[in-house]
């Protein structure tokens, strides 16, 4: 288990390598100038060819490049050039926001998506089935800004149950410990505040969660009928042991692994989604920090949250594929 753990992690130095020469050859070739940008309506060729030479962005495009990987290597993801702030330091400040709700929205897709496939499961070519069916082709179909906006306009403008967007009543100040807002209300000893960061949290979870919980439905359903064909849950029945017995001892154990697989997958899923979920819902995370860096072409800041962002879902895969021994004995590391 040990050389199958570090032979993963070495794998994915290559990996990472190759990405950063794609990111930033992508992001060079759109079209705009920083340092235009930067400038704004003060920009004149002067400054702005001043601007770039400061930046180095006057350089040939290898040469920006060995010294952004160079900077990489040293543990430094660079500054923004609109802020001149550490991108670290940023990206450390928004990270724990979009955890938040990638969390809120894996609780709300793992909570009713597998009890949901396990019920069309048990009520196969029923009604029931077919109802739990129609629903997470709903969730796969639906993009998440249609969806979001739906449940702004009608759960928040028309019925006025939830807020519109934030992280936390505007009004209210929270000392900022750990910048999770849930636990920072705690600290702070305000259950008021806890509650209604919970409601700012609902909307963001349920849109970023929708695609997910539809996935995860569909998965569990079809893995829990494979393995309800299998001889040994019918030697099981056959034997007399209770459905429920059954169920959780000899289907469920050996259905968990598809289900795994899918829920680690769907993290990555869930980072790319946090990028719109937060644009529109006004949520203070890492992806709406990207989105604006895009508008304001800062070249570290979108290179190196996508860089971080790929060695997550690395990490990500390489926690589920090591749950795989825990979950099945059976499977073995050469």
């Amino acid at each position: 288990m040990a050389k199958y753990i570090v032979r993963r992690i070495l794998s994915a130095i290559p990996v990472l390598f190759g990405l950063s020469i794609v990111l930033f050859s992508f992001i060079h070739l759109l079209p705009g100038d920083p340092a235009a940008a930067l400038l704004g309506q003060h920009a004149t060729p002067e400054l702005t060819a001043k601007i770039r030479q400061q930046l180095g962005l006057d350089q040939p495009l290898y040469v920006q490049y060995l010294q952004y990987l160079t900077q990489l290597l040293h543990g430094d993801l660079g500054k923004s050039v609109i802020n001149n702030r550490p991108v670290i330091t940023d990206f450390a400040n928004r990270f724990p926001g979009t955890v938040e709700l990638t969390l809120a929205a894996l609780v709300f897709a793992v909570g009713i998506g597998i009890p949901l496939g396990r019920f069309a499961a048990r009520h196969t070519q029923g009604w029931q089935d077919g109802v739990v069916t129609v629903i997470s082709l709903f969730g796969i179909s639906i993009p998440i800004f249609v969806l979001g906006l739906t449940l702004q306009y009608v759960v928040s403008v028309q019925l006025h149950w939830l807020p519109t967007s934030g992280r936390l009543d505007p009004r209210t100040t929270i000392p900022s410990v750990t910048n999770f807002m849930l636990i920072d209300t705690l600290l702070a000893g305000r259950p008021d505040a806890f509650v209604d960061a919970l409601r700012h949290l609902i909307l963001p979870a349920i849109a970023l969660g929708s695609i997910p919980l539809a996935i995860i439905t569909r998965i569990t359903r079809a893995s829990v009928l494979d393995v309800n064909n299998e001889d040994y849950v019918r030697t099981a029945r056959a034997k007399g042991l209770t459905e429920r017995r059954v169920d959780d001892r000899h289907i469920m154990r050996n259905a968990w692994l598809p289900v795994v697989t899918v829920i680690g997958l769907q993290v990555g899923g869930l980072l790319a989604g946090a990028v719109i979920t937060e644009t529109v819902f006004s949520w203070n995370g890492v992806g709406r920090w990207v989105v604006e860096a895009i508008q304001d072409h800062d070249y570290f800041v979108v290179q190196s949250s996508i860089l971080i962002f790929a060695f997550i879902f690395l990490a990500v895969n390489l926690i589920v594929d090591i749950g795989y021994a825990y979950l099945n004995p059976r499977i073995r590391y050469a």
